[in-house]
Parts: C-alpha cells; structure tokens; sequence
C-alpha cells in the first residue's frame, strides 16, 4: 500500500511492435540464461518405494486440502441464472470477434506443407528422446480382478444412463429389402472383382535378390526332404492283415514265381507241341 501511494501518476505509452520484439528477446535471453546456470545433475533411477511415498504424499495432500475446505451452502441453478450465463457466453464471443483484426489470408505452398511436416517430425523425436526410462511391472491377478470390476461396473453405468427404445416389429417387407440389398452388394462386388482382378496376372519382377531366394528356398527344401527321409530310413508303417490283404498278397507271389521260373513259358511250349501233336495223329 506505502508503495503505491508513494508512486505519482504516468503516462502510458502505447506498445509498439518494437517494444514487442524487444519483449521476446529478453524472454529469450533469460530462458538461455536460465540453462546456462543449471548445472549437471546425477538422474536417479525411480525405485517402488520412490513410487510409494509419491502416492502417500498425494494422498496426504489431498486429504488435507479436503480438511481445509469449509462447508458451503449449494444454491440451485435457477432459469434466470442459466440464461444470463447463456448471455455472458455469448457477450464474450462478440467482444472476441470484435477484438479480432482483419487479417490476410496465404495460400498454402508445398513449401509450408513440407516445413510442416519436418516440424512434426521433428517434435516427435524430440517428445520421444525426453522419455525416460520406467519400470514395468507384472500384471497381477489381483490387477486383473480389479479391472474386470472396473470394466464390469462401467457396462452397469452406461447401461443406466441408456433410455428406453421403442422395439419395431420386423416385417416381412423388411426382410425381403435386406434379401435385395445383399444380393445387391454381392453382385457389384462380384461385378467389381471380375473387372478389376479376375483373368489378371500378378506381374513381380525377377530381380537377381529374388533369384538368389529362390535356390536358397529349394536348398532349404531338399535338405529338409533328406533330413526327413534320414529320420524315418529303417521305420516301417503296421498293416493290419486281413483275408483279402492275404488273399492279393499269395496271388502276386504266385505270379512272381511263375515269371521269374519261366513256367508260364513252358506251359506255352508244351501247349504248342500237344497241338502239332494232334494235327500229325489227325494226318496221319
């Protein structure tokens, strides 16, 4: 209060855009200051119970802030009192837009789009490089239990605060314009696919790195195949023995002896000497 009364009267002086351009320098200029004083710290790393005594001083903090608070009487929010909030909102919306110069529109370049970019990029490695290193920690079944209750007692509240639908019969008309509807879209998408894919080639080209994939890919595949036939040499597959099986097996040996013997050729033999036999005796 002394202070003020001992301070005369002024003359105020406009703010020019140099003494705005002046402003920001200084603000610059202490900000690079201000690091430059800050010297190296030693980063500790945040321990459980680090974490433990941060959430018991924010509970702390909260309940006393809870205890100083006093009691107060709530007044009902009346029509009158919503209206002139209403006005008041909308006083302030005009006092903006009036406030609010003319200014002059820029087109937007390719080089505006590409600095945009950049600085996007640019922010987002350096949000990612001033993240520090947390601790993880395991997902317990008491975690797992308090989140299905919280997921269960958000379904509860949401269907609460759902209003009641009125329930419409389902007609056969509407039945039959689902029907058509999806006969509709089945036959432009088949109208579409025949268009654009079907009868066409997937052209790739033969580059000499997919060349050399492809013998490594027949390398791999026959030394998986002998690799396989090593592992099952000298292993045989049971047959259950039934009378046909018998019956087949006794048939072909039967005619494996007879080729490998030459019978079949005597019997020939002999079956041709026996008819010139009879045609001499028939002659004679």
């Amino acid at each position: 209060v002394l202070y003020k009364e001992s301070v005369g009267t002024g003359t105020p002086t406009p703010v020019t855009p140099e003494m705005e351009r002046v402003k920001r320098n200084q603000e610059i200029c202490s900000s690079v200051l201000y690091k430059e004083n800050i010297g190296k710290a030693t980063p500790t790393p945040v321990t459980p119970e680090m974490e433990r005594v941060k959430r018991n001083q924010e509970i702390i903090s909260s309940v006393l802030y809870k205890e100083n608070v006093g009691k107060v009487t709530p007044t009902p929010i009346t029509p009158e009192m919503e209206r002139v909030k209403r006005n008041q909102e909308i006083i302030s919306s005009v006092l903006y837009r009036e406030n609010v110069g003319q200014a002059t529109p820029t087109p937007v370049t390719p080089e505006m789009e590409r600095v945009r970019r950049n600085q996007e990029q640019i922010s987002s490695v350096a949000y990612r490089e001033g993240l520090g290193k947390a601790t993880p920690s395991p997902v317990t079944p008491e975690m797992e239990r308090v989140k299905r209750n919280q997921e269960q007692i958000s379904s509860v509240l949401y269907k609460e605060h759902m209003a009641k639908g009125t329930p419409t019969p389902l007609t056969p008309e509407m039945e039959r314009a689902k029907r058509n509807q999806e006969n509709i879209s089945s036959v432009l998408y088949s109208d579409s696919f025949r268009k654009q894919v079907q009868g066409k080639a997937a052209y790739v080209l033969d580059t000499p790195e997919m060349r050399r994939v492809r013998e490594t890919q027949k390398h791999i595949s026959t030394v998986k195949y002998h690799e396989d036939f090593e592992k099952s040499k000298g292993s045989f597959t049971p047959v259950v023995t039934d009378p046909i099986t018998e019956r087949v097996k006794k048939n072909m040996q039967d005619f494996s002896d007879i080729s490998y013997r030459g019978i079949q050729r005597r019997v020939v033999e002999m079956e041709r000497k026996r008819v010139d036999q009879d045609q001499e005796n028939l002659t004679g």
